[in-house]
């Protein structure tokens, strides 16, 4: 059974978990990752979550605070052999009920166009296409998602 834990960046499971995903978008991102990868510091997330199935932790996300209403999505990862099984999407509706609870009214979040399984899992949760937004606005490789959030 597959558990989600509400914590910080600080958690050590975290930190492994996000090393993973920054394994594997250095390949996907090619010369572009180390663009990316300066927006994508964990030091001062505040709100993360992991799912854990047993005492293995499997997969994450965060949100950090644009502004008072915006929060945006961030370290979202899935260990390969855990994908397929509806874990990214439980942890993505726990994030957005946490930041609803922080009284957030929109979640924001980009992603890479050379990760297709992450737009579907965008879209399928009701996130729409936005103009990329701050340091992503001109990058090619980045496609920008926008939900508003139920209150």
């Amino acid at each position: 059974m597959i558990e989600l834990i509400r914590t910080d960046s600080h958690n050590p499971d975290f930190v492994a978990l996000v090393s993973l995903l920054d394994a594997e978008l250095a390949i996907l991102d090619g010369e572009d990752h180390a663009f990316y990868a300066q927006y994508n510091k964990i030091t001062h997330i505040r709100h993360v979550v992991i799912a854990c199935q047993g005492n293995q932790a499997v997969a994450c996300g965060a949100i950090k605070a644009l502004s008072p209403e915006i929060i945006e999505v961030k370290r979202m990862y899935v260990r390969p052999e855990y994908r397929n099984k509806g874990i990214a999407a439980r942890i993505l509706t726990e994030l957005e009920t946490w930041a609803e609870e922080l009284s957030a009214t929109r979640c924001i979040l980009e992603t890479g166009i050379r990760q297709p399984d992450a737009i579907r899992l965008y879209e399928k949760l009701g996130y729409r296409k936005i103009p990329n937004y701050g340091q992503y606005a001109d990058m090619e490789n980045s496609v920008c998602f926008a939900k508003d959030l139920a209150r």
